[in-house]
């Protein structure tokens, strides 16, 4: 009987420990790759893949010079998960400048936009390690989350 008890106490602190091993960014970025282009592949979406794990579908290009990071951008936009497609964040009507420059927002949104002239149209396809990660700015994000930006470049100064 003894050994029966023991053999579960081994068990269940060999499970609760493989739940606590911290997964690297590295890893996370990878799993999230792999999450994104499952989803393109199930939704038949052909996406340019950026380097850093960004994926991103120009619907509409516009004209002229794309910003720069130190840039400040008036968008149009609408933010949804990835896995649930639950919208939990957009863009006021009609669109104003954001207050800060265009460095301190996402990191996928850095990398995205400077793909982007004004009056574009594009959809980004972010990684959790480019967005949030495991630091959630809100309820609406779950920590890791991959996101999903509907996006028109208004403007930028």
């Amino acid at each position: 009987m003894i050994k029966y008890f023991f053999g579960l106490f081994i068990v269940g602190l060999l499970i609760g420990c493989s739940q606590d091993i911290p997964v690297t960014p590295a890893q996370q970025l990878k799993k999230d790759v792999a999450a994104i282009d499952k989803y393109l592949a199930t939704n038949s979406i052909t996406a340019v893949k950026d380097t850093s794990g960004l994926r991103y579908v120009i619907k509409s290009l516009g004209a002229g010079v794309t910003p720069a990071l130190s840039n400040k951008l008036k968008v149009k936009y609408t933010g949804r998960l990835l896995t649930t497609q639950v919208i939990f964040d957009q863009s006021s009507n009609p669109p104003v400048f954001f207050e800060n420059p265009l460095s301190s927002l996402i990191q996928g949104w850095q990398i995205g936009f400077q793909y982007l002239p004004t009056g574009s149209i594009a959809t980004l396809y972010i990684p959790s390690a480019l967005a949030y990660g495991t630091r959630s700015p809100s309820s609406a994000i779950p920590p890791n989350s991959n996101l999903i930006f509907d996006v028109e470049l208004v403007d930028f100064k």
